[in-house]
């Protein structure tokens, strides 16, 4: 029988293994010199090894790298928070605030994602503005006598500089510049509609969307009919003073006069058509996404863009040159032939038609790309806009999220816009 200090088959030394041996080598100390060896304790021989302290990195020789690699950087790491998640992004955008990249991409987007609707509409709208300036161009080409013909240039002149050739050289532009202003408004009204679809990556043809919106067709008409008197009442009025100094004045003075008055109206109108144009921005995106009238839709965008005026203002206008060159490329060709056609050729009904032709195909090409990604800019700077004041996101990340569970985009996503969805309104 043992009496607890003999051998036993659970501990060979002899002693409990609750209590350590009397005569083990001792515990090993923290300070002991780096890379030491250290010796094994005998009580622990059938036990777990030893816990050694943790070894600092060796001084490396000078001009070379540790041994020991420094730690990944906290970016790189998940849980740090340097790297928020992508935000959600169902459609032609993020659902976030968006940057200038964002809003060119996803204009781009919108074009490629439906084309049919897109471009067909833009194709009409073009074409309604581009035959007046056509036919008004190719009958002032036709009037022209070839370069051969010193008396006919001579008579040709002395037409065009009289009040009747002046009209008639100016009308085509005046009146495919008035139906292009409609045209634009409305073709914007119905690409919004697409467009607010097709931020959740939804499609609609072109059919659904004019039914959608040909209800907003008076509020727009009203939109453009306020835009256009804006623009044109400084337009009477300079012609009001212009008419006046003539009466009261002759001679080199009044001309004078005339010339300086125009070169500082130029200036003038140009820096108020800007700004306007930028204040009233969104007004069509509020008649249709948001129900709004006229005079509200009108109040809407400028409420919207006051505190980012020159950030809005900067895209609009960088927009309008990007397009206006891409439209230039693809219209001079065909301007370019159907001018010489006018100029070289005899003075014919057929010559005159096919340069109208030429001319009306240039523009279309040019404006069927022009008022598309005009339009889808002012939507998604829209977009933004309420992103960045209203915290809409928020709005449309939910939708987002419920979409996505259901697994498809249905008409009810059309209602989000409504300025009651802003979570800050």
């Amino acid at each position: 029988m043992s009496d607890g200090h003999g051998p036993t088959p659970e501990t060979p030394s002899g002693w409990s293994a609750e209590q350590p041996p009397p005569y083990s080598a001792p515990p090993a100390s923290p300070w002991t010199a780096p890379g030491a060896q250290q010796p094994v304790p005998t009580g622990q021989a059938y036990g777990p090894p030893a816990q050694q302290p943790p070894q600092p990195p060796q001084q490396a020789p000078y001009g070379q790298a540790p041994q020991t690699p420094y730690p990944p950087h906290p970016q790189q790491q998940p849980g740090y928070g340097y790297m928020p998640p992508p935000a959600l992004r169902p459609g032609i955008i993020p659902l976030r605030p968006l940057a200038l990249g964002d809003i060119l991409d996803g204009t781009i987007k919108l074009i490629r994602s439906n084309p049919k609707a897109v471009l067909g509409l833009s194709a009409v709208a073009a074409l309604l503005a581009s035959v007046p300036l056509a036919v008004g161009q190719a009958f002032l080409l036709d009037a022209m006598p070839s370069f051969d013909d010193p008396e006919g240039i001579a008579a040709a002149e002395s037409q065009l500089n009289s009040i009747s050739g002046i009209a008639g050289q100016y009308a085509g532009t005046l009146v495919s510049s008035a139906i292009s202003f409609v045209v634009v408004t409305l073709l914007t009204g119905v690409l919004t509609r697409i467009l607010g679809r097709a931020v959740f990556g939804g499609n609609i043809s072109a059919g659904e969307a004019w039914q959608l919106v040909k209800g907003r067709i008076p509020a727009l008409f009203g939109v453009v009919g306020m835009m256009a008197a804006i623009m044109i009442v400084p337009m009477i009025v300079f012609v009001l003073l212009l008419v006046a100094i003539v009466m009261n004045a002759s001679g080199t003075g009044a001309i004078g006069w005339i010339v300086g008055l125009t070169v500082l109206f130029l200036v003038v109108y140009v820096a108020y058509y800007l700004f306007f144009r930028t204040r009233f921005a969104f007004a069509s995106p509020a008649v249709v996404l948001e129900g709004r009238g006229p005079v509200d839709a009108m109040r809407r965008s400028w409420h919207l863009v006051t505190g980012d005026f020159w950030r809005v203002f900067g895209i609009l206008l960088l927009t309008s040159l990007l397009v206006g060159l891409v439209a230039s490329l693809l219209t001079f060709p065909f301007t370019l032939l159907g001018t010489m056609l006018g100029m070289l050729g005899t003075s014919s009904v057929t010559n005159t038609v096919i340069s109208a032709v030429l001319i009306a195909v240039g523009g279309t090409l040019g404006a069927m790309l022009t008022y598309p990604f005009e339009a889808g800019v002012s939507g998604l700077l829209y977009a933004d806009r309420r992103m960045r004041s209203e915290a809409f996101d928020l709005v449309l990340q939910t939708a987002a999220i419920e979409q996505q569970r259901q697994g498809w985009v249905h008409a009810s996503a059309d209602e989000l816009w409504h300025p009651s969805n802003s979570i800050r309104s």
